[in-house]
């Protein structure tokens, strides 16, 4: 039987103009004319503030220091400082492509952000190349393909140089710049942190070298673990998704943690995770090593046995007031055969629309040192600002999640350049822009409100004018936050 389609009984009302609107071709008696003969323009004005944060913190010289530079300075154009500021600053401004690039060269305002001598391009060394100042897709790209350099790497016959003949890198520098920057954003030793270990899917839409199926998020993806201190990146690993969420999470700690006890010896340091992260071995390391831990723990049938008083009396709550009802318990619990001991596991008992809704958390911590309510609703929960919020910046305004090379150490090298992206704006809303309206902003609103700004550029003998719009909204904000930079009251 073929498709049979009935009609609609009330056919839609839909009136449209009798006639279109005219189009206005006149401007209070002017005619409007478009034309692309504006000269320099850019809408990246605020790449002045990159400049001046970068002059301040060094954020990006100290990342390219991680870098070793094996091409032939007298042959090269562009010197790697130059590269890593570029990508770094172009991930800041929004550019997440290296494609993107090949337009960016052009842009005189990317220039004085690297304070190029040459600002466009006018004294390269190929004809092809002048009017463009800054380096390409192709350039880039080189840079982000290098391999890191490692005892055991290939070498150049009877030379100690890489086989690669280009730039390569040493993650474990890198890996210690991020401690490092933490450690010194805080004037004095803090009594207590506290690390959020989290990890997150990163999809994958090619065949790059790493890639499988994840049963949980339905999609063949990468698994990168992340860990903060609040709004500080600590670790930012890129990884497979073979693997269990806390695989080698004690491991990347390690390091981490004894680099803080070398500067802080005194601080106490509490770890924080997800049910992904409540393993035997992560809790059983953070006892022997005397730091506390707050785990979420998957619930079973005897979890769930364990607390049917309280699931009973949050029912009948609900029944009395059909509002959600919630119940607090804690016990001291072991699993059959993975834990070593018993430990102290917190009940959340909730009652809502759809029914139960039990959670449960594991901690080092006594009931003496945090109430069971207290230790899930305020320090638990605050798991959804950070990380979860922090790594949403990453991949949503910072691209962490661009990894699309083939290879995985590639993938990897674009994690840390959308890392340090991350801790630039990251320091700037930290110093210059505290006290203001933008203290708390994410990345992306940072990058709209302070950094896309329309601008033009003129280059003189002796001066480079950067005329901002006259009708950028921001402008006294902009005014300030220049002034705490250039003066240093932003440190």
């Amino acid at each position: 039987m073929g498709l049979v389609i009935t009609p609609l009984q009330t056919p839609r009302r839909f009136n449209p103009l009798a006639q279109p609107l005219e189009t206005s071709r006149k401007l209070g008696g002017r005619d409007l004319v478009w034309r692309f003969d504006g000269g320099d323009i850019t809408c990246d004005g605020g790449a002045l503030v990159l400049k001046k944060l970068e002059e301040r913190a060094g954020i990006v010289r100290r990342f390219a220091a991680c870098f070793t530079d094996y091409r032939k300075a007298d042959q090269i154009e562009h010197p790697l400082l130059d590269l890593i500021a570029q990508r770094v600053f172009g991930l800041a401004l929004g550019y997440e492509d290296l494609n993107d690039h090949d337009a960016l060269r052009r842009d005189p305002m990317l220039a004085v952000a690297l304070s190029k001598d040459d600002l466009k391009g006018e004294h390269r060394r190929r004809a092809q190349d002048r009017g463009k100042a800054l380096a390409g897709k192709s350039t880039l790209n080189r840079l982000e393909l290098t391999a890191p350099d490692y005892e055991g790497s290939p070498r150049q016959k009877n030379s100690d140089k890489p086989e690669t003949k280009k730039i390569v890198v040493d993650p474990e520098s890198i890996d210690a710049l991020l401690v490092d920057l933490f450690l010194e954003a805080h004037p004095q030793a803090p009594e207590q942190i506290i690390l959020d270990l989290d990890a997150t899917d990163d999809t994958l839409y090619g065949n790059q070298e790493g890639r499988f199926y994840h049963g949980y998020y339905h999609d063949y993806c990468y698994l990168p673990l992340y860990v903060f201190c609040g709004e500080h990146l600590l670790c930012a690993r890129l990884r497979m998704s073979n693997i269990d969420a806390s695989a080698d999470s004690m491991e990347e700690l390690e390091p981490l943690i004894a680099r803080i006890r070398q500067r802080w010896p005194a601080v106490k340091i509490r770890l924080r995770g997800d049910g992904g992260f409540c393993r035997e071995k992560l809790m059983a390391w953070c006892e022997r090593e005397g730091m506390d831990y707050i785990f979420g723990l998957a619930q079973n049938e005897r979890l769930k046995k364990q607390i049917a008083p309280q699931m009973a009396q949050a029912e009948k709550q609900y029944l009395e007031t059909k509002a959600p009802a919630r119940v607090f318990t804690e016990f001291f619990y072991a699993t059959e055969k993975t834990w070593s001991c018993e430990r102290r596991v917190i009940a959340k008992v909730e009652h809502i629309t759809k029914g139960a809704n039990p959670r449960f958390v594991v901690t080092s911590l006594s009931a003496q040192q945090m109430p069971a309510q207290e230790l899930y609703e305020k320090e638990y929960c605050a798991r959804g600002e950070c990380p979860e919020n922090r790594i949403k910046e990453q991949q949503l305004d910072l691209f962490a999640d661009r990894t699309s090379t083939g290879k995985m150490w590639s993938n990897q090298l674009r994690l840390y350049f959308s890392s340090i992206a991350y801790i630039l704006l990251q320091t700037l809303r930290r110093t210059a822009l505290a006290g203001t309206d933008l203290e708390k902003a994410q990345c992306g609103t940072i990058r709209l409100k302070l950094l896309k700004i329309g601008a033009q550029i003129r280059v003189t003998v002796r001066k480079v004018w950067v005329s901002l719009s006259s009708g950028y909204p921001h402008a006294a904000l902009f005014a300030r936050v220049l002034d705490a930079l250039e003066t240093g009251r932003a440190t």
